[in-house]
């Protein structure tokens, strides 16, 4: 599969997870996580189809398109290994969704970091939340969702906060 093939595979499969998960949680309070901002593509679409609910975004630098950054009390920058462990302080409640694009080019490097982050991420998780991400995020109280429509099985993760 080329390179441009699999970009496209993946931008459709943020969007059908977040447009399903965005009906999924339309009933649970909380804010919204965005590990990893990049270019702001996630998150402004998160914006549009979550709109209303507050969106903190982590990331290690604020490099997204001016159109498509959140305001600076919703930026938390840093690591994200230093920067979850304190994060529900700031967030003021447990989240009822998680975006997590924190893949690499080294797809060992970008297991290894989601197999750290899911342990930190799961205590900022309310019951009934869901967690979405690039990379497989297996936990113990969260449970594999399948995937909308017509993904292919390990192109996106989504997971239910049991």
């Amino acid at each position: 599969m080329s390179r441009l093939d699999s970009f496209i595979r993946r931008l459709l499969a943020q969007r059908a997870t977040i447009d399903h998960a965005a009906k999924l949680i339309a009933a649970l309070p909380g804010p919204v996580l965005e590990l990893g901002l990049g270019n702001g593509r996630t998150y402004d679409h998160l914006r549009e189809r979550l709109g209303g609910r507050e969106i903190f975004v982590f990331d290690r630098e604020l490099a997204a398109h001016p159109s498509s950054r959140p305001d600076a009390g919703h930026f938390i920058q840093g690591d994200f290994r230093d920067t979850l462990p304190s994060a529900l302080k700031h967030l003021g409640a447990k989240a009822a969704l998680a975006h997590c694009d924190i893949g690499s080019h080294s797809p060992e490097a970008s297991r290894a970091l989601a197999a750290e982050i899911a342990p930190l991420l799961a205590p900022l998780m309310a019951a009934g939340g869901v967690v979405l991400g690039d990379q497989p995020m297996p936990h113990p109280a969260w449970r594999e969702l399948e995937l909308p429509g017509e993904l292919e099985p390990g192109r996106y993760f989504m997971y239910r906060v049991e």
